[in-house]
């Protein structure tokens, strides 16, 4: 069992411990943006967020919500248990490059078949991402890619010694 206090999400609020596991995908009419190098990535009001126990959401772009002359696909992957293999790309806007700065699945399990085409981007590796305007913090860690809004409240998996959770 973890050694930690869960936070009580206040009316408005969701706790990270309340989401799934496995994870479920849900889609999102929320505005999602994505800022890189003075440009607008990513811009949509059809995310597909993806919720996980212990984890702030991650949001899903469709490939034709985002600049593609900026997505140059990357030799990294990753597996998930749940979705399948990873495929990651950097950004690059006028020389500046954010090397894997996120991820997405071309052939994901048929659990995740509706996150197909579609783009995460760690918080971090961009100069900003928001959710109707409201700033996103990066979850803690290199290899989660959770967004952190005022109304998600954890503690989050991530940082150090949290990996047990």
């Amino acid at each position: 069992m973890p050694s930690f206090k869960r936070i009580e999400p206040e009316p408005g609020q969701e706790s990270v411990w309340d989401y799934p596991r496995p994870p479920r995908a849900e889609a999102s009419s929320r505005l999602v943006r994505v800022e890189f190098a003075g440009q607008v990535i990513a811009e949509t009001r059809c995310a597909i967020r993806v919720l996980e126990t212990s984890h702030p959401p991650v949001f899903y772009i469709p490939a034709k919500d985002i600049h593609q002359e900026f997505v140059v696909r990357s030799t990294r992957s990753s597996f998930c248990e749940f979705k399948g293999r990873a495929g990651y790309f950097d950004l690059v806007v006028e020389g500046r490059r954010s090397k894997d700065a996120g991820w997405y699945y071309p052939a994901p399990s048929p659990a995740f078949a509706v996150i197909r085409d579609h783009y995460a981007f760690y918080p971090s590796r961009v100069d900003a991402c928001t959710v109707d305007g409201q700033l996103v913090h990066a979850q803690e860690g290199d290899f989660y890619g959770g967004w952190i809004t005022t109304e998600i409240v954890g503690p989050f998996k991530g940082p150090a010694g949290t990996s047990g959770w």
